[in-house]
């Protein structure tokens, strides 16, 4: 089964350089190679289910707002780090784009039922084997 796909259209994204945090010599004080990714949720053309199931995760990378700000550095190319922060914009759309099953709630069997008794009685026995012995 293949989920839906909904597409995070790059004009909704904001994306701002920014100077990249770490090692990296001389290069890393004077290129601006990281990007901060803003995509606002509510503001966006996604579909209403997946916007609130995408509001509804508790990561810290959305907003109180419903903003998510994503923050690329890992390549030494702006043009890299603006991909692999759309890829994982994306992924996280992806993450929430199909329901989840709902759970519809089922009676034991009569075999788990008896399993679980069965193994009730011999705990039974091994601890009350544990006491005192009468001679």
């Amino acid at each position: 089964m293949s989920t839906p796909r909904h597409t995070v259209l790059e004009s909704e994204v904001e994306f701002t350089a920014i100077r990249a945090q770490g090692a990296g010599g001389q290069n890393v004080n004077k290129v601006s190679s990281a990007v901060h990714l803003r995509f606002d949720v509510p503001a966006s053309s996604l579909p209403d289910d997946v916007k609130q199931r995408l509001l509804a995760l508790s990561d810290q990378r959305i907003t109180d707002e419903g903003v998510v700000v994503i923050k690329a550095q890992t390549s030494r190319s702006q043009e890299a780090n603006r991909a692999d922060a759309l890829a994982r914009l994306q992924e996280l759309v992806d993450s929430v784009a199909t329901a989840p099953r709902v759970r519809r709630a089922t009676k034991p069997t009569f075999g788990s039922k008896q399993r679980r008794l069965e193994g009730k009685s011999q705990r039974s026995q091994v601890k009350a084997a544990r006491g005192k012995v009468n001679e």
